[in-house]
């Protein structure tokens, strides 16, 4: 960390804020609010807030989806002589919001680019979740018109991992119906109002949280967190894995093949070169 006295080099200063609690700002990000020249933002009036709470008064500039192309410039030409702190309304900048863009051409223009982490409301609900996160998939917001929305969970069917989604109160309830219908009635975990004084994190199967949020409508910010499959439930069925035994030995040996096919469905090895070396008696 740069001292205190030490002027802050010019460049862009990547500043994860609260989710919820404003104490959990980092001392760092703190410090280079303060300091910025200017802070790219969502909105003012939140990031205003957060300004208050540790005492800075600083010149904000609204950044996001539907101005980014024509403020973008600007930061861009400040970045050579001043410090430009991007924030978003909570979290970390650039997880589910534009900053990419920002960040992409600054590094293009040799602008200094740095990271202040901090608080992520997908990373948090992974810890209070209680499924693998080993391997996870952050997903975003799902789309909201209901086919769209089916197709994506269609194509995030496969993936072994757990699956991260941000979502909204009234529309949790289709989208934990569209994820049962499509994943299958999986272990899930709705976190909601990660550090703020409601907090809560329910877990059960999608199905049973759809019908408790039902009940109970659910208010505030919503992090969906979604069991990855089990390898039965994506176990090919006996004509399609002997057919993709016999693609894979039509162009590659034995063992290789086994191992394509192994990676491919999940299945173990052992069991696969059963399978294929009476196949290839066959070939």
């Amino acid at each position: 960390m740069i001292p205190v006295n030490d002027a802050l080099p010019s460049g862009l200063y990547i500043v994860a804020t609260p989710i919820g609690n404003l104490s959990d700002l980092s001392g760092r990000a703190a410090d280079v609010l303060r300091r910025a020249d200017v802070i790219a933002v969502e909105d003012s009036r939140v990031t205003a807030t957060l300004l208050r709470h540790i005492g800075a008064k600083v010149p904000m500039v609204r950044y996001d989806d539907h101005v980014g192309d024509q403020v973008r410039p600007q930061l861009l030409a400040r970045m050579a002589n001043e410090v430009v702190a991007l924030v978003s309304d909570a979290g970390t900048p650039l997880i589910s919001d534009p900053g990419y863009k920002l960040v992409r051409e600054a590094r293009e223009r040799g602008m200094m680019v740095t990271t202040i982490p901090g608080p992520c409301a997908a990373v948090a609900a992974l810890t209070l979740a209680g499924l693998p996160t080993n391997r996870f998939l952050f997903e975003g917001f799902l789309p909201s018109k209901a086919k769209a929305r089916d197709d994506v969970i269609a194509e995030l069917s496969t993936i072994r991992a757990t699956l991260v989604f941000y979502e909204s109160g009234p529309r949790l309830v289709a989208a934990l119906e569209a994820l049962a219908a499509g994943l299958g009635n999986r272990e899930a975990a709705v976190a909601r109002e990660i550090s703020k004084r409601f907090e809560e994190c329910q877990t059960g199967s999608l199905t049973s949280l759809a019908a408790h949020y039902a009940a109970h409508p659910a208010k505030g910010e919503i992090v969906l967190v979604v069991a990855p499959p089990d390898a039965e439930s994506l176990r090919p069925a006996g004509a399609d894995l002997d057919a993709m035994l016999r693609a894979a030995l039509v162009d590659h040996p034995l063992a290789k093949a086994v191992r394509l096919v192994a990676r491919e469905s999940g299945i173990d090895k052992a069991e696969l070169t059963s399978l294929a070396e009476a196949i290839r008696q066959q070939l």
